[in-house]
């Protein structure tokens, strides 16, 4: 039996929230599809991912311009991939004067933006609505190492790179005065861990150290807000067990010298008990089974994704 290529089946429009964390943070959630972050202090707005085209921005914009007539001045990504960071022209139109990212989010659209954007175009047909008002990659204006602090007027927001996880160059958008974190997918919940361009051996420890700031809310990326520190605890562990327990299904099939698709089948027999009823997991699972075993193999730097390499990858695995 063939499976459709990743998302190219999931047509089904989800339902989007706009959910108020505090007077000055709000999440904005789609049932399991990627979500966006809003900081609105004294003097302007900031967003963290801002969808994947300017069309479909659109209607987070309307949601920000419903409460505040703010410029947004301030877009963050926290990540390269083309599912949050091709929306962020619509930002300028409001006001946007830097998009911000780190390094090692930077290197990695240098090294690998184009592929990416081609590829991720054709794994999520529903999610690029609009996909012809995108203007090309989306660049930073402004790059980080490790931290930077924005002063929202009286409200201060630290942008910081903990560590690596999803990518090398994941980043987190912190307030540290109400304990809010927008995570990026260093975190999910109730939906999978895409792993294809990650660092799995790294990835447990960055989470320790989200979690050794205890934030009090937490907006993954993908899943429910998470509205209270034991909803928090709980989307950390959940991201800690997929990813420990894909690495580890990983390295148990390169040591017993197991093929790509044997290694696929190990990784479903340790995976799909916990994960096989959760968004986008079937979509994922290819891509983590095949960036997992590179790891274990030894290789380091993920190789970098193509939408040719996608469907030879996926039909050798899901077919």
């Amino acid at each position: 039996m063939t499976k459709q290529f990743a998302s190219q089946a999931d047509l089904e429009e989800k339902k989007t929230s706009f959910i108020k964390l505090s007077d000055n943070a709000y999440a904005y959630t789609a049932e399991g599809d990627p979500n966006s972050g809003v900081i609105i202090g004294d003097d302007g707005v900031m967003v963290i991912d801002t969808t994947a085209t300017p069309v479909m921005a659109q209607a987070l914009i309307k949601h920000i311009r419903e409460i505040t007539d703010l410029p947004i001045k301030y877009v963050v990504l926290s990540h390269y991939h083309a599912v949050r960071v091709l929306g962020a022209s619509a930002y300028f139109e409001e006001g946007a004067q830097q998009i911000i990212a780190s390094r090692g989010t930077y290197e990695m659209i240098v090294e690998r933006g184009a592929q990416d954007m081609q590829s991720e175009i054709e794994r999520f047909p529903r999610l690029f609505a609009g996909v012809e008002s995108v203007p090309g990659l989306t660049w930073p204006t402004m790059v980080f190492e490790k931290e930077m602090t924005v002063f929202m007027g009286k409200l201060e927001v630290k942008l910081m790179h903990i560590g690596m996880g999803h990518t090398k160059g994941d980043t987190i958008a912190w307030i540290p005065s109400q304990k809010i974190c927008f995570s990026g997918d260093l975190v999910e919940y109730d939906a999978a861990a895409y792993t294809g361009d990650a660092q799995l051996e790294e990835w447990p420890a960055t989470l320790e150290a989200l979690r050794a700031l205890q934030p009090q809310k937490l907006v993954p990326g993908r899943g429910p807000a998470l509205m209270n520190p034991t909803e928090v605890n709980a989307g950390i562990d959940y991201t800690k067990d997929f990813v420990t327990t894909l690495l580890q299904s990983a390295k148990e099939a390169v040591a017993a010298g197991k093929s790509l698709k044997e290694a696929m089948a190990h990784a479903r027999s340790k995976m799909d008990p916990k994960f096989s009823q959760v968004f986008i997991y079937e979509h994922c699972l290819p891509f983590d089974v095949t960036r997992a075993v590179d790891e274990a193999s030894g290789i380091k730097h993920p190789r970098i994704w193509t939408a040719e390499r996608d469907k030879e990858m996926w039909h050798a695995l899901q077919d």
